[in-house]
C-alpha cells in the first residue's frame, strides 16, 4: 500500500484484503475498516460525510431483509475512513441479523475506533417494517465549535403522501 496506509484494526498481513476484489468481510466482526492519514490545518475542522442510501442488514427476529439510508458526519482528528472499506464494513451487515438500533450505533462504534475522529455523529433512517419506520440517532459528543453541519437531507418516511 502507499505510504502512511495504515490498518486500524489488523496487522500488515492481513492488508491484502481491502485490495483482493474476490475478497468480502462475512459479518461486521470480521470487516476491518482502514484508515487513512489526514493533515488537519488550522481553523475550523474539516466534516466528512460518508452516505449509504441502500443499507441492509436481516432481522434478528424474522430473517427478513432490513432497509436504510445511513448518513455518518465526522470531524478527522488525524485519519480518515478509506472509503472501500467502509463500503466493505457496510455490505457486511447483508447477512447479519441485528436491530435497527444495534445496527445503527455498531457502525458509529466501529468508525469511533478505527479513525478516533473529534466528534461524529451517524443517523439511520430504516425503511418501515410492519408499518413503523425506526430513525437512529448518535454522535459522539457536542459538534466541534466552528464546524459547519449540513442537515442529514433525509426527512422523516411520510409514506405515498
Amino acid at each position: 500500500m502507499g505510504t502512511g496506509y495504515k490498518a486500524s484494526s489488523q496487522d500488515a498481513h492481513d492488508r491484502h484484503e481491502i485490495t483482493d476484489p474476490a475478497w468480502r468481510p462475512a459479518s461486521p466482526d470480521e470487516a476491518v475498516l482502514e484508515t487513512v492519514p489526514f493533515a488537519r490545518q488550522d481553523g475550523p475542522p474539516a466534516v466528512v460525510r460518508l452516505t449509504c442510501p441502500e443499507f441492509t442488514s436481516l432481522c434478528p427476529v424474522t430473517g427478513q431483509p432490513d432497509f436504510a439510508h445511513i448518513v455518518v458526519d465526522y470531524a478527522p482528528d488525524g485519519l480518515l475512513v478509506e472509503s472501500k472499506s467502509f463500503k466493505l464494513f457496510l455490505t457486511s451487515f447483508r447477512n447479519h441479523g441485528a436491530f435497527h438500533e444495534e445496527c445503527t450505533v455498531m457502525i458509529g462504534r466501529r468508525m469511533v475506533a478505527a479513525a478516533k475522529p473529534l466528534w461524529l455523529r451517524i443517523a439511520g433512517y430504516w425503511y418501515p417494517r410492519g408499518g413503523i419506520p425506526i430513525d437512529v440517532f448518535w454522535q459522539t459528543s457536542t459538534p466541534p465549535e466552528g464546524a459547519w453541519l449540513p442537515e442529514t437531507g433525509v426527512p422523516p418516511y411520510r409514506g405515498r403522501g
